[in-house]
């Protein structure tokens, strides 16, 4: 067994406290002979972690076959004072693989003893949103602004290390050292992507709102609603998106900052009342009214009330919504798969305005993510 130590900077721009007591996170990755973990085996595990402010990195490497038992139990070993496990992707690939290699060679495994933070699934549901190229870290790092020596993949990786058993050759040993190295180097320092989540989960403080008429696609004008929001968390790279069910709706954010662009309806909606058997409806009036109203009203201009026919009507300029996160709730037929609220005239005044920017920006998440 080969084992190497050595320090390095990353940016703590991302709060660690968030993730847990610093000096209780390991960041840590594996290389694979492999993705099986009974048909294939380990040959390097390399972890990354804080003491007294600064970064430290080790590595455990299976120098011959017969070393990954001991590079193992080294890695179990050096995990004792440490309660969070820190990865990318690692619920998906390293800790099951690690699991299986122990019933394999006959270990224990203290891995669910920890808990396991994945970066990797906590933005998989944003990736759209972000725009993304693909999931790996190093679509990540570029996202941020992040480049890296190594050229490699791990599964490129594979051949190499057949050959660095054979030969011992050096020089392989640094390329298979270095791309475990800058997958672990790199864990800390795209942390920044996690403001994502935080920022697009988080409560929004609208600061600021004005209306604009604009053209729509068949010409005819529409009166647009921009807010500004304000955020808790800062973004390193600027995002914009649409929302996949409300036409025209776009979220824009910047640093600490979310702008939504509102297409509002102009015009007549229903309001439909749940317990339509207590309700008439007025066939030459088009509405509802209750049957203690509409008793007093000749019975050929009335007729018991159908869901789809207890309502009543109001005119004005309504926010769209598709859940109904603002009351009452609005539609133009009782089915119909967006529903809105009426817009009051001066729009920071709506108690709620701040769970309705919430509600859009998480239903967009949900499409955008398959959800």
């Amino acid at each position: 067994m080969i084992t190497a130590e050595k320090m390095f900077s990353a940016d703590r721009s991302y709060p660690l406290e968030r993730l847990g007591n610093p000096e209780e996170l390991l960041f840590f990755d594996i290389e694979t002979t492999g993705f099986s973990g009974l048909s294939s085996s380990l040959y390097l595990i390399g972890a990354a972690f804080v003491r007294s402010g600064q970064w430290h990195l080790i590595q455990w490497f299976a120098d011959c076959r017969e070393a990954e038992k001991e590079i193992l139990e080294s890695f179990f070993s050096f995990l004792r004072p440490f309660s969070v496990l820190v990865h990318f992707n690692g619920d998906g690939f390293d800790i099951p693989y690690l699991e299986k290699r122990c019933q394999a060679l006959g270990l224990s495994c203290p891995l669910s003893s920890l808990k396991s933070l994945d970066i990797y699934k906590k933005i998989r549901p944003f990736r759209c949103l972000m725009g993304l190229e693909s999931m790996k870290q190093k679509a990540v790092e570029r996202f941020l602004g992040i480049f890296r020596e190594d050229p490699y993949s791990g599964g490129q990786l594979i051949e190499v290390y057949q050959e660095y058993l054979l030969t011992k050759n050096r020089s392989l040993l640094r390329m298979l050292m270095l791309h475990n190295e800058e997958d672990l180097m790199g864990m800390p320092r795209i942390l920044p992507i996690l403001f994502y989540p935080d920022f697009l989960t988080g409560e929004f403080s609208p600061q600021s709102a004005g209306f604009r008429e604009e053209n729509d696609l068949f010409g005819s004008k529409e009166t647009i609603l921009d807010l500004d929001c304000l955020c808790a968390s800062s973004l390193p790279v600027p995002i914009s998106w649409e929302h996949p069910l409300l036409d025209g709706v776009h979220f824009r954010g910047e640093q600490n900052r979310l702008e939504i662009c509102i297409p509002l309806f102009d015009g007549e909606l229903k309001y439909f009342y749940p317990n339509y058997k207590d309700y008439y409806y007025l066939i030459y009036e088009d509405t509802a009214v209750h049957k203690s109203v509409g008793e007093y009203v000749d019975r050929s201009a009335r007729k018991k009330a159908t869901a789809s026919t207890c309502y009543t009507k109001k005119r004005g300029l309504f926010l769209p919504q598709t859940e109904p996160c603002l009351a009452p709730v609005f539609r133009s037929e009782l089915r119909s798969r967006i529903c809105y609220s009426l817009l009051p005239e001066d729009p920071l005044s709506c108690p709620r305005l701040s769970e309705y920017v919430g509600c859009l920006v998480s239903s967009s998440i949900r499409r955008h993510s398959g959800n």
